[in-house]
């Protein structure tokens, strides 16, 4: 099997969470050599209940673990003899504390020049930058949760979407700087950002805005686009479907029996449709509302048009294609419990992403990374057996 594209690229992952794992997993998924530094005794991510509880099983697969006391020196010179070995580094503390630990782009530029140092902030460089950030907080800040919610009752996305997608545009920032460095022979200090993450996803409603002169209302109150881009309740479950062209509605219009609406004139268009709406719309329920999800699902595979049923995540375990498309893991939560979970979704031609480590135990592969650098297994316990270093009970 052909190597995948960042083989070869050693990354230290400091990130907490989710914003800097996600960058971190997505270059492991990718080949990398990621490394999971993380306190003795383990990231406090491990032991969240609630929304929190699959956080570190799902953005830690593919990744070794290297529990250290960063703020004991003995901790931090065994950090210091990994530092020029890699390519890049990940975090996404509070502004100052890495350099804090002796840790920041200025204090490790000098130590390691090719290092591409990758620094997820809760905002850019300016007035903000040292102000404390949450996804929630930003959705609510950036007007993603203004757009999400009901008239007057904000609402989060239904997932940590800024963390990761400020995680991604790291990892984006990341590959752009390793491409820079093979020109200059340099790394440099890269850095995503939640506020802005939340700006350019908002990007469109702002301009939609612009171009209307007036505030746009939120998603759930949002003008009328397309005649039909509804959801429809089934006999048995809910139903999206999506007409968004003529082509659309003259192959469905038939094919429903209803002939005289597809003859009308007046509903040829799409302009003609929203216009239309209370004529079709009663139609359309009537229809779908006597027929079974997997039949509406079926009916909109034969006369092709956009339709889905409205899933639960964890009707996702049990979807065909995503059994197929070879993106799940099945990935180890918990003692005895193993779930099949989505990993980067990307295909290449010539390698293929795979679950090839389970989500670490804490110092899990630290052992082997310590004796490359020449601290041998005496030294090792000897960290060990005064806590600045954790080792799983069967390493060497």
């Amino acid at each position: 099997m052909n190597p995948l594209p960042l083989t070869g690229l050693r990354v230290l992952d400091f990130g907490h969470t989710v914003m800097g794992p996600s960058c971190g997993v997505v270059l492991a998924d990718l080949g990398a050599e990621v490394i999971r530094i993380e306190p003795p005794e383990g990231d406090r991510t491990r032991r969240l209940g609630g929304f929190g509880t699959g956080f570190f099983a799902t953005y830690n697969r593919n990744k070794t673990s290297l529990a250290l006391d960063l703020k004991h020196p003995d901790g931090k010179a065994v950090l210091e003899r990994l530092i020029p070995t890699a390519d890049v580094l990940i975090e996404n503390f509070a502004p100052g504390t890495m350099e804090r630990l002796g840790l920041g782009w200025e204090q490790l530029r000098g130590q390691n020049p090719r290092l591409v140092y990758c620094a997820l902030k809760g905002f850019l460089p300016g007035p903000y930058e040292d102000l404390p950030a949450l996804d929630e907080v930003v959705q609510m800040q950036g007007g993603l949760a203004f757009m999400t919610g009901l008239p007057g009752r904000p609402l989060r996305a239904g997932t940590s979407v800024v963390d990761i997608m400020g995680g991604v545009f790291g990892v984006v920032g990341i590959l752009a700087a390793l491409r820079q460095r093979e020109a200059t022979g340099l790394g440099q200090k890269v850095q995503s950002a939640l506020f802005e993450s939340v700006a350019f996803m908002v990007g469109q409603h702002m301009a939609a805005g612009a171009i209307a002169g007036q505030r746009v209302p939120p998603m759930t109150a949002r003008r009328i686009t397309w005649g039909i881009y509804d959801v429809f309740q089934a006999r048995d479950g809910q139903v999206f479907v999506g007409v968004t062209s003529d082509q659309h509605w003259q192959r469905l219009a038939p094919r429903l029996g209803l002939h005289d609406l597809a003859a009308d004139a007046t509903l040829a268009t799409n302009a003609g449709r929203v216009a239309g709406r209370e004529r079709i719309m009663p139609e359309l329920e009537r229809i779908f509302g006597a027929m079974t999800v997997a039949e509406v699902q079926a009916l909109g595979r034969e006369v092709l048009i956009p339709c889905a049923p409205v899933a639960h995540p964890e009707d996702l375990f049990d979807d065909p294609h995503l059994a197929a498309s070879g993106i799940m893991g099945a990935t180890r939560l918990a003692e005895g419990l193993t779930a099949a979970l989505p990993m980067t979704p990307l295909h290449f031609e010539a390698a293929q992403i795979r679950l090839d480590r389970q989500p670490p135990a804490v110092g899990e592969g630290g052992a082997a990374l310590l004796d490359s650098l020449g601290i041998g297994a005496h030294e090792r316990q000897a960290l060990a057996e005064r806590g600045i270093l954790t080792l799983p009970d069967d390493a060497p």
